[in-house]
């Protein structure tokens, strides 16, 4: 990649971000406000941003209440902001008001290879030991021999279990279609708590990175009794090179200085929007580069593997619980294999790459892409906002 460098942003308006029905749309935000010298939980009414941090401190403590989607409506708040004004403010900058990820003590999880297209793509990362000059050869011979035969299996099912012998016997199963046909997912932690960065925020990759790309996914909010409160949008940044290697980095590749984003809100279950319309969101994905390439892709929960809900049964239950609640990335469709650059090396990310992850019903994500050690460090973690609450007494 190119050395990231100062270059226009994205331009985002209530307009831009908002989901089509906002108006019927029960939505929490989170804002840094530097007055209050912390962050708040907020609603989305219209193109006004409502503090409600002295209802709920925190926005864990809002999933928690059972009226949480009226409280958002309808309660009482304090101070508010203009949207247009929040999403106008320069990124990582503490002194002016600002979004942020809408999310904060809930741990921040993830599901893997939960649809066939991108379960083919983390087997041809494997088979090349992360080297994208060898995928279009891997590609070939992996969807000949493999891609048909996943159509319409659920993972865990007998028929899986057959596929399973079938592909053994020629050399090429993988952990990857372990986790991807097999009775358990692959679920694992995306970013500690409180470290995913919000719409119109930097997005980190690694420097030393070279095989790279968005992912953009629905992401489940859940409660600290496993129920799931609001979906949000969310960008699983993938190292390719990194995690194809060994998925023993996947830490290594998953896990680094705002290489999570998340937002731009959550919007609450009510019934207008229900578990079934979580189950049909659609998503869209634009990559914008700075020389005037253009990346398009889509994603639709209605092909996902495993249920949304048995995803989230694998993260919670007797064998694990989440007193804070947890969001949990759900997987993507999407895998971009067009050539960027050098032919046959597919596609990468390049600084200054603006990535729009939208859902009619969600919003719009909006992120720059720039080195992860030049994106503003991660400082404030639980004790910080911890301290921030009890100094202004909501303790």
């Amino acid at each position: 990649m190119e050395s990231a460098a100062a270059r226009p942003r994205p331009v985002l308006t209530a307009g831009t971000v908002l989901p089509e029905d906002a108006g019927r749309a029960a939505l929490v935000a989170r804002v840094h406000d530097p007055e209050a010298d912390g962050p708040c939980v907020a609603a989305v009414r219209g193109e006004r941003v409502v503090d409600l941090t002295a209802v709920a401190p925190t926005v864990s403590d809002l999933l928690e209440r059972d009226d949480a989607a009226e409280v958002v409506r309808e309660a009482d708040g304090g101070r508010a902001w203009r949207l247009d004004d929040l999403l106008g403010a320069p990124p990582g900058q503490g002194d002016v008001p600002h979004l942020l990820a809408p999310v904060d003590l809930q741990v921040i999880k993830a599901a893997g290879v939960t649809f066939a297209r991108s379960l083919l793509e983390r087997v041809i990362e494997e088979r090349t030991g992360g080297d994208p000059a060898q995928a279009t050869r891997v590609r070939e011979r992996v969807v000949r021999l493999v891609g048909g035969r996943l159509d319409g299996i659920r993972p865990g099912s007998p028929e899986a279990a057959k596929v399973k012998e079938l592909l053994l016997a020629e050399g090429l199963w993988s952990q990857y279609l372990e986790v991807g046909i097999g009775p358990d997912p692959e679920v694992f932690t995306k970013a500690p708590v409180l470290s995913a960065v919000g719409t119109g925020a930097d997005i980190g990759v690694l420097r030393a990175s070279v095989w790279n790309n968005p992912e953009p996914e629905a992401v489940l909010v859940v409660d600290s009794r496993g129920r799931v409160r609001g979906a949000t949008l969310g960008n699983d940044v993938n190292l390719r090179d990194v995690e194809g290697r060994s998925a023993l980095l996947l830490s290594r590749a998953k896990d680094n200085n705002a290489s999570c984003a998340i937002g731009p809100f959550v919007r609450l279950l009510d019934d207008d929007f229900g578990i079934d319309a979580v189950r049909g969101l659609d998503i869209d994905l634009r990559v914008e580069g700075p020389d005037g390439y253009v990346l398009r892709g889509s994603s639709s929960l209605r092909e996902i593997s495993r249920d949304v809900l048995d995803l989230v049964s694998a993260t919670y239950g007797a064998h694990h619980q989440y007193p804070d609640g947890f969001a949990l990335f759900t997987g993507t469709l999407f895998a971009p294999t067009e050539d960027r650059g050098a032919p046959g090396e597919g596609f990468t990310h390049e600084y200054g790459d603006t990535v729009h992850i939208s859902s009619p019903r969600l919003g719009a994500l909006v992120n720059t892409v720039v080195p992860s050690e030049e994106a503003p460090p991660w400082t404030s973690g639980v004790g910080a906002l911890m301290r921030s609450l009890a100094r202004r007494g909501l303790l």
